[in-house]
């Protein structure tokens, strides 16, 4: 196993030959100096999924140092008493009843109700918000319960799906758009026979430009990828089914298994992700922010 490190005592330890590497040697707690932020960004630029572990979080803490890497994203207001006093969602603050910059991502239901988002089972890969104009940027996830088994995120190399795409397929897409949509499915495709126009959706380039590294990566997922812009039904749909067999090749994986304290962010413009199924009586709960993104370039 390669050991990095760095100059202010960070230790990066590559997890695989896809993406993903482990940070040791900082509290996300503190305050982070400019310098720990430039080669935190600097190993997620290479590593494309960062994890952390053993981190113990309040919110305040896991929005300080999410902002570290950009504006946090304030989604529509929401949440419940219950995940407030419970779960530590708001730190038990009753001033405040709702927070727009954090989730709950959990299974967790109270009279009926579930407490956060994407609940139970297994899930298809996507791209955070890769239905709107701008996706974001960055997600960071913090485990706080966890089931006895599964509930695995996986995570795809969208770089890498690019560049080992064989010659005929990049032909095909290249210049091209898809259509994204969300309809608040985990494992089922959106009918197109059907009107979605309330739906979310947004054009995006299918070989996008990550405008940081300056690399091509593949812009689309199994879950929200609709059709392709300029081919037929049929062929759009065959095009789509060759684009995420591929890009879902276990070369192409990073899964991660994982532990109570763990933060795992990652790059929504160049990663896909997906989830494996649990014990569906057993919760599972954990704290997300991310960060506002910006159009997705050719």
């Amino acid at each position: 196993m390669t050991v990095l490190g760095t100059e202010t005592g960070l230790r990066v330890t590559p997890l695989g030959s896809a993406l993903g590497a482990e940070i040791s040697g900082i509290d996300l707690s503190q305050p982070l100096s400019p310098e720990r932020v430039e080669e935190i960004l600097g190993a997620w630029r290479a590593y494309l999924v960062l994890v952390f572990r053993g981190q113990s979080l309040s919110t305040e803490e896991q929005r300080r140092f999410a902002a570290n890497f950009g504006t946090l994203y304030e989604r529509r207001r929401g949440g419940t008493s219950f995940a407030k006093d419970k779960y530590g969602l708001y730190d038990g603050d009753p001033a405040i009843r709702e927070d727009p910059n954090l989730m709950l991502v959990s299974n967790v239901r109270v009279d009926g109700k579930p407490i956060g988002a994407v609940a139970d089972g297994d899930m298809w890969f996507h791209i955070d918000s890769g239905y709107s104009e701008r996706p974001y940027r960055y997600t960071i996830l913090h485990a706080i319960k966890l089931p006895s088994t599964g509930g695995d995120t996986l995570f795809a190399n969208m770089y890498k799906a690019y560049e080992t795409l064989p010659e005929d397929l990049k032909a095909k897409i290249a210049g091209r758009k898809a259509l994204h949509i969300h309809e608040y499915k985990r494992t089922a495709k959106v009918d197109l026979t059907k009107d979605f126009t309330n739906s979310p959706h947004y054009f995006h380039p299918v070989v996008a430009t990550h405008p940081e590294t300056g690399r091509k990566t593949l812009f689309v997922d199994r879950l929200m990828t609709a059709r392709i812009e300029g081919l037929e039904a049929q062929e759009s749909a065959d095009v789509l089914a060759r684009l995420f067999d591929h890009a879902e090749r276990p070369e192409m994986i990073y899964a991660h298994k994982w532990r109570p304290g763990d933060v795992v962010m990652w790059d929504n413009r160049c990663v896909t992700h997906g989830r494996t199924d649990f014990p569906h009586h057993e919760e599972r709960i954990l704290r997300r922010c991310t960060i506002e993104g910006d159009p997705i370039l050719p």
